[in-house]
């Protein structure tokens, strides 16, 4: 499998160049960055302590593209935007682990999905995905509990809620055929007033070098149900990300998500 590692000097980049070097089955044909970035024409060898590899980071992946099966990107929005148009002119899938989209981005990605394989979720971890369905069936059947959800993330993020706050809060709508854009509530100061029976409401904490935190609570009359995911290491990302790499190879062109690589039933 021949891949391209897009924010390759990022958190996410750099656990993604590790695994890939360990990995006989995986040739890293390519990365990039920013193109202010200092990482820029420095061989990949040095991003993650390895001897020099005779890859040079490069802010332009457009040669690059023309002989990888898969782009894995964890960059940001604008840039996978970008690198999106990019996958879909060359037919190669485009895994994105990226988070912070608005909703017309999302629909330029579905759009790009009409051309090539592209896989894209908040968060690629098998126990999110399974959390995201459990949080989906608790909801429903709990119909008159309050939902909160909560999430924890190192000093250096930049979004809140997180991509997978999101991913839990629709799975919750979703149980309570709620539209979560028109029922989320973000903030809370002052006198907010009693809390709406449909509200989802989020809470985002950052600090430290927290890799990731999120709990759905469930809060009834006289009982509460608290489900929780922490994130030990950036490894699981990965993996999930190259699982979905792996799964998008001979697939025919769409816009998939983390379900469908792990085949959970919707």
């Amino acid at each position: 499998m021949k891949v391209i590692i897009a924010g390759a000097a990022g958190r996410m980049g750099r656990e993604l160049l590790k695994y890939a070097h360990q990995n006989a089955d995986i040739d890293i044909i390519g990365a990039s960055e920013e193109s202010s970035s200092d990482w820029v024409g420095k061989d990949i060898g040095e991003v993650i302590g390895e001897a020099n590899m005779n890859i040079k980071i490069v802010s332009d992946i457009l040669e690059l593209i023309k002989s990888a099966d898969v782009i894995i990107d964890f960059t940001n929005p604008e840039t996978t935007l970008a690198n999106a148009v990019l996958a879909a002119q060359a037919r190669i899938s485009h895994i994105i682990g990226t988070t912070g989209f608005q909703n017309e981005e999302i629909e330029s990605l579905k759009k790009a999905g009409n051309h090539a394989v592209l896989v894209q979720s908040g968060n690629m971890s098998l126990g999110i995905n399974i959390l995201s369905q459990m949080t989906e069936k608790i909801a429903r059947t709990l119909s008159d509990f309050d939902i909160e959800i909560t999430e924890i993330h190192h000093n250096q993020k930049v979004d809140a809620p997180s991509g997978t706050a999101l991913i839990l809060g629709e799975s919750a709508a979703k149980g309570r055929s709620l539209n979560l854009e028109n029922n989320a509530v973000y903030e809370r100061h002052g006198n907010t007033g009693r809390r709406d029976k449909n509200t989802i409401g989020f809470s985002s904490i950052r600090g430290g070098n927290i890799v990731g935190e999120h709990s759905v609570i469930f809060a009834g009359d006289s009982e509460v149900i608290t489900l929780s995911h922490s994130a030990l290491s950036r490894k699981i990302f990965v993996k999930g990300a190259m699982l979905a790499a792996r799964w998008s190879l001979g697939k025919d062109p769409g816009y998939y998500s983390m379900d469908d690589v792990l085949n959970i039933e919707k």
